[in-house]
């Protein structure tokens, strides 16, 4: 029972949707209706339902009992999750095929609900949604490659342009060009020169979603030795993004570096995926290219969310569940995103919007590896900040984070903390990382982690020595270490710092 756990969200209600799309059939149960939707269970088949659908007309024979078989199992493991609501959504085979409607009725028996078969608009719609709901702000041309199709749709923070839907998904294509790669190359340059959006999209990005191109970067993670496995926001700058998919687009996959990281199954269309990437870039010329792990369900469940839900920032969404989940007190991260955006005035240091976003969500997340034991809080905080389910920050964001919260557990001039991830960060993030982490560990000295203190504490500017007051019925907490982990957070800063109680002693240090 949901009752029985508290690593779940007291408040939340389970749904579940179905995706049936040209090559692959998936089943995501969420969490319940959220900003920054959490997957509680995720599975998938590769049915692929719109193979030979060029030369038939019709969904593949097999993998249509296939599907029905697999229908029955999802029906049951939405309802085993306590799914309250079951959304289906079909795209290209299913509304294209000459057999799409009986397939549709069929399925729509198995499982005991209606389907909604998404025209290419609304698909098109709903992957812009997706990129909308997982960037912040989101601002290029999105494009959802499938089985069966390739929706393009141009985005600009909450607006979505008129989107349109190409027959270049990687089943089609390679039903068209009948296995040649030379004549999916033509077939796609041609399809993409009447797509004017693309041309609109000139020095924008350009989002690439869906299981091929994902697939695509995970391959080019591998040959990089890319030091960070999460696919959300991955970024490839156009030359190398075009050497590679050239390489690839050859067709010699098997030979490709890493190519071990991509299940069998999915290696086979790698090279049309490819072909339509590189066409996009001649086409297009984007400033670079982002992969989404958001999609057509996420664009549909953003849809589902209330105005003001949808306003949220999403990293600072995600952040505060992961607060209310591990942290000793939710009061007191709060209390930490205040104090800190204190300091960093007091200290004369600007802040970016992404940087106070940031920051925002290290100080909610600063708690969460306290179960650990004290030499492990660390590193395993780095660990699972690194490699949550955030969406709304990029890589180098992913590291400011992790590493705010490692150093202020492991000390903030331990340099031989996770080097791969400091090669994410830019030189800024690791100093703001620092000075974060140094506020932190004075702060933690002083509070106990619980909440009441920190809104007490005062800065106060002393003949340009910078101090931190502590209120006079609070002196029992001065001491050594306090004033010590403030020396530390004075050499990060290069100024001078005393630790004061107020009407009592102070130390002054640098």
């Amino acid at each position: 029972m949901l009752a029985d756990s508290q690593g779940r969200l007291q408040d939340r209600r389970p749904l579940s949707i179905i995706d049936i799309g040209s090559n692959s059939i998936r089943l995501v149960v969420y969490e319940g209706l959220a900003r920054s939707p959490t997957v509680l269970f995720n599975e998938k088949m590769l049915a692929g339902l719109g193979r030979g659908i060029v030369s038939t007309g019709k969904l593949d024979p097999e993998a249509v009992t296939r599907s029905m078989e697999e229908f029955r199992r999802f029906r049951s493991l939405s309802e085993q999750a306590g799914a309250e609501r079951m959304y289906v959504l079909a795209t290209a085979a299913a509304r294209e095929a000459v057999n799409g409607p009986d397939f549709i009725q069929r399925a729509e028996e198995v499982l005991g609900t209606e389907i909604r078969v998404l025209t290419g608009r609304q698909e098109a719609r709903y992957s812009a949604l997706g990129i909308i709901c997982g960037f912040h702000p989101a601002d290029g041309v999105a494009g959802d490659l499938g089985g069966g199709s390739l929706e393009l749709v141009d985005v600009a923070g909450e607006a979505v342009g008129d989107g349109i839907t190409l027959p270049l998904g990687g089943l089609r294509l390679q039903d068209m060009a009948k296995g040649s790669l030379a004549d999916a190359v033509r077939i796609s340059r041609e399809a993409l020169a009447k797509a004017a959006l693309l041309r609109n999209g000139r020095n924008r990005p350009f989002y690439a979603v869906g299981g091929t191109w994902r697939n695509l970067a995970r391959l080019h993670m591998e040959m990089t030795n890319y030091p960070l496995g999460v696919m959300h926001h991955y970024q490839l700058d156009l030359p190398q993004a075009a050497a590679f998919l050239r390489r690839v687009a050859k067709g010699e996959v098997e030979k490709v570096k890493g190519i071990e990281g991509v299940s069998k199954n999915r290696r086979s269309l790698l090279p049309y995926g490819a072909v339509v990437l590189h066409e996009i870039i001649a086409a297009m010329q984007p400033s670079k290219i982002i992969v989404s792990a958001l999609g057509v369900r996420e664009g549909f469940l953003y849809s589902l969310l209330d105005e003001d839900a949808r306003k949220a920032d999403p990293l600072i969404s995600a952040a505060q569940e992961l607060a209310r989940l591990r942290s000793r007190s939710l009061a007191h991260a709060y209390e930490l995103v205040e104090w800190t955006g204190k300091a960093f005035r007091a200290f004369g240091l600007d802040e970016t919007e992404d940087e106070a976003r940031y920051r925002q969500a290290a100080c909610l997340l600063a708690d969460i590896g306290w179960r650990a034991h004290p030499e492990y809080r660390g590193k395993q905080s780095l660990n699972i900040i690194a490699h949550a389910a955030f969406i709304g920050v990029d890589h180098p964001g992913r590291a400011f984070l992790a590493l705010a919260t490692a150093y202020r557990h492991d000390g903030v001039f331990n340099d031989g903390i996770a080097p791969e991830i400091k090669m994410l960060a830019t030189p800024r993030y690791l100093e703001r990382a620092r000075v974060l982490a140094g506020l932190m560990r004075v702060v933690y000295l002083l509070s106990a982690a619980m909440p009441g203190v920190m809104p007490r504490l005062r800065w106060e500017d002393r003949s340009g020595t910078l101090a931190l007051v502590i209120p006079a019925d609070l002196a029992g907490l001065y001491g050594e270490r306090p004033a010590g982990r403030l020396a530390q957070l004075a050499k990060v800063l290069n100024r001078r710092l005393v630790l004061a109680v107020e009407g009592g002693q102070s130390v002054t240090v640098k």
